[in-house]
């Protein structure tokens, strides 16, 4: 089970995000991402693949994001 969204969400300074849109934007892709990551995970392990091997392959994903502030640099 994915785990629900964070209460607070720390800003870069460390202080918490505290704009209503901002925060209702984040729990909105929060969700949607949580289901995408569902879904693509059944699907993978219904065709076959290995759970751990798949769950290796997600977290190798989450890894390789690089951040929009040092894209280009």
């Amino acid at each position: 089970m994915i785990p629900s969204p964070p209460t607070v969400w720390p800003g870069a300074d460390g202080s918490p995000v505290s704009c209503r849109e901002k925060i209702k934007m984040l729990a909105d892709n929060h969700a949607e991402l949580a289901q995408t990551l569902q879904d693509t995970f059944e699907d993978a392990v219904l065709m076959g693949v290995d759970e751990q091997a798949m769950r290796d392959v997600l977290i190798g994903m989450i890894g390789g994001l690089t951040s929009p502030k040092r894209a280009g640099k």
